[in-house]
């Protein structure tokens, strides 16, 4: 709603202000179009400290939220996504809801049912979808043959209550889905736990009815920070970094019956993905608009990494035998 100039400013929350949380609430705090009403967190000392920080109200139990809100953040554990999330939808509250969307598929199911029927909006925070690297590399996909991804990163001791298929590998498991629009028709994975009790390191093989074969890797014990993707197609051969927000493009072109390969790094406008990431949650609340990345992008996502951890625990087990 406007008059003139004059923006009335969504009111929204952050529930859970761990390591992410904070980010989203720095960033809600400096937009110029949001009120950010409250951080929540059951930590007191750590709820207390954020809203000090951003100037904002702490509360201590996300139900004390209903009616003062009409969006929020959801960067709380995976196992209490459900939970909280059903918990705004049924007061008609939008969410962005952090990845992955829920613990299981019919959780993701049912909170897309509850969302739909109601007209609340439900984001997933698959925030590589708005990374400047991804949204530009969109414009040469074509028939991808051919898809390699790395995910590495040192062991940080957040996001443990999950194996790093649903921490890291899912990021990759979104984009695949994003870009190969086909049926997975067969996976084949192996994992392995290193420091946890869940598997840290983890490669999927994915093949889709298209064709198409991704290989994914995923790590949280490596001592380099790698997000990096390759997509080869008919002709063209994209690579990407997310982390340097960098792409280049290698093409064949034949030129008087002679075929040459040119290459061309793509410059980029660097961005924070996250800060675009909230930009369009806010912008979807206001102009009452689908999300970027619905509930069942994330159902999806979701669903592919099971089957992958399912793979790979079973192998897992198979060679302790």
């Amino acid at each position: 709603m406007s008059w003139g100039n004059y923006r009335v400013k969504i009111k929204v929350a952050v529930i859970g202000v761990g390591y992410l949380g904070e980010h989203h609430a720095r960033i809600y705090s400096s937009m110029n179009d949001v009120e950010l009403v409250g951080v929540v967190d059951t930590n007191k000392d750590r709820a207390n400290e954020m809203a000090a920080k951003y100037s904002t109200r702490a509360y201590y139990d996300y139900r004390e939220l209903q009616g003062d809100v009409q969006a929020v953040s959801i960067a709380v554990p995976t196992i209490l996504h459900y939970p909280v999330a059903l918990e705004f939808i049924k007061h008609n509250i939008d969410i962005l809801l952090e990845k992955p969307v829920t613990t299981t598929v019919d959780e993701a199911d049912i909170l897309i049912k509850e969302a739909r029927e109601r007209g609340v909006l439900l984001q997933v925070g698959h925030i590589e979808r708005f990374n400047t690297a991804y949204r530009n590399m969109q414009k040469y996909i074509g028939r991808p043959r051919f898809i390699e991804t790395h995910r590495l990163g040192p062991y940080v001791g957040r996001g443990i209550d999950v194996d790093v298929i649903l921490d890291l590998m899912i990021h990759d498991i979104d984009i695949i889905l994003s870009i190969v629009r086909s049926d997975v028709v067969d996976i084949k994975a192996i994992g392995v736990p290193v420091l946890t009790n869940h598997i840290d390191i983890a490669n999927a093989r994915l093949e889709f009815a298209s064709g198409c074969i991704a290989n994914i890797t995923a790590s949280r014990v490596s001592r380099e920070r790698i997000r990096k993707i390759r997509i080869f197609q008919p002709d063209t051969y994209i690579t990407l970094d997310y982390g340097q927000q960098s792409m280049g493009i290698y093409r064949r072109i034949i030129e008087n019956n002679t075929a040459r390969v040119t290459s061309e790094d793509i410059k980029l406008e660097k961005e924070e993905p996250l800060s675009a990431e909230l930009a369009a949650f806010v912008n979807s609340v206001r102009k009452r608009s689908a999300p970027e990345v619905s509930g069942e992008d994330g159902r999806d996502a979701l669903r592919i990494a099971i089957k992958i951890r399912e793979d790979a625990e079973k192998r897992l087990a198979s060679d302790q035998i």
